[in-house]
């Protein structure tokens, strides 16, 4: 007796896998520096370390609460108050996910239903598009554009209308490297109450921000963060990005829509991981020297090209620093990337991966959370481009 294949129709038939994943690969396989996916290739502090035995020798190796652990949802709304002057209730404003990522597809499923629409700025991280239409949403698209990638706030107006829900920011902002300034958050909150949306603040690189500048989160805005879902990384904050911890925050109405979709997606997250994360908050503010950290290692990175092939675009936060080839160079972003990855051995990620129209302006982003014996070698191998 034979057996027919049951035919699937795909949610998503035109996502295939992400350009992280295949230029981390190809990192791989032709023995490149991999500049391309962002993580530290450093360790995280060995205390954070202890403190995650510890949580092992002691037995915190089951469900933690849906919510998160206590201690460590008290441990996170003294930083916000200490960072932002705002009280947020732990129990009930404060929810442990598995990382960014999850808190990004709770969010967008908590808020959005068939038929509505959301607006992101392009070029985006590639996670916010495909998540929404899978919630039968609709992404539309202001443009942010080189090389200070500002939002033009009359063009995201203009895009509104009745089905609009949501506004999705991400500041500092990846792949991009640009920051939201105090006059862009309020015209997000008169654009926002003048027109009913809410709002996913994506704030997963709050603390790598350089240049003096600061980090603006909806969470200080008294208006705005009672509208918004804010979203952090753990990950990003202690250079532990494979623990993949993050959480969200939000007033008590979104965070009970939250919470009901993180129930049944990831129910609670790696309990060892929330004990060392709790007793690490409570040992010191460690985050408070990320900035010098990562600004000194862009300007080692952004010090050394003199490649005139390449031009420097500015990098006020995150770890990613962009560079734009020379226009006269007919190739691709994508082909260009491949190109460096295999013959000059230095894998990057080529913006128009972050278009929703692949739109490409010969822009290629480089991660920088690297040691400075790989940042060294990195800069000699772009130096040596001849094309």
């Amino acid at each position: 007796m034979s057996f027919s294949t049951p035919s699937l129709r795909s949610k998503l038939p035109d996502v295939g896998t992400t350009i992280f994943t295949v230029m981390s690969a190809m990192a791989q396989e032709e023995g490149a520096i991999n500049l391309s996916q962002g993580f530290p290739d450093f360790p995280l502090d060995p205390k954070l370390g202890d403190f995650l035995m510890e949580a092992f020798r002691k037995g915190y190796n089951q469900y933690p609460p849906m919510a998160g652990r206590p201690g460590l949802r008290q441990a996170i709304a003294k930083k916000i108050e200490h960072l932002y002057g705002t009280k947020f209730d732990p129990e009930s404003e404060i929810t442990i996910t598995a990382g960014g990522t999850e808190a990004l597809f709770n969010a967008f499923a908590s808020i959005l239903s068939a038929g509505d629409e959301a607006i992101l700025f392009a070029p985006a991280y590639d996670s916010y598009d495909p998540v929404i239409r899978l919630m039968g949403a609709k992404p539309r698209y202001a443009y942010l554009r080189a090389p200070d990638f500002r939002p033009d706030w009359s063009e995201v107006e203009s895009l509104i209308n009745s089905n609009t829900r949501l506004i999705v920011i991400n500041t500092p902002h990846n792949p991009t490297g640009s920051v939201l300034e105090l006059e862009d958050m309020a015209e997000l909150q008169r654009i926002c109450h003048e027109h009913g949306l809410l709002v996913v603040s994506d704030e997963v690189y709050e603390h790598l921000i350089y240049d003096h500048k600061r980090h603006h989160s909806v969470l200080a805005d008294e208006a705005l963060r009672s509208i918004s879902i804010a979203i952090f990384s753990f990950g990003k904050t202690y250079h532990a990005t494979g623990w993949k911890v993050g959480y969200a925050v939000a007033p008590e109405p979104l965070t009970t829509e939250f919470r009901k979709i993180h129930q049944f997606n990831t129910f609670a997250v790696n309990h060892p991981a929330q004990y060392a994360l709790e007793a690490y908050m409570r040992d010191g503010d460690h985050w408070n020297d990320l900035n010098i950290l990562y600004q000194r290692k862009r300007d080692k990175f952004t010090a050394g090209i003199s490649n005139p092939m390449f031009e420097i675009l500015p990098c006020r936060g995150t770890y990613f620093q962009s560079l734009r080839y020379h226009e006269t160079i007919e190739m691709g972003d994508r082909e260009m990337a491949k190109l460096l990855t295999r013959k000059f051995k230095i894998a990057s990620i080529p913006l128009s991966a972050f278009y929703p129209n692949g739109e490409d302006d010969h822009l290629l982003r480089f991660c920088f959370a690297k040691e400075d014996a790989t940042l060294e070698e990195a800069v000699e191998r772009l130096n040596s481009i001849r094309l």
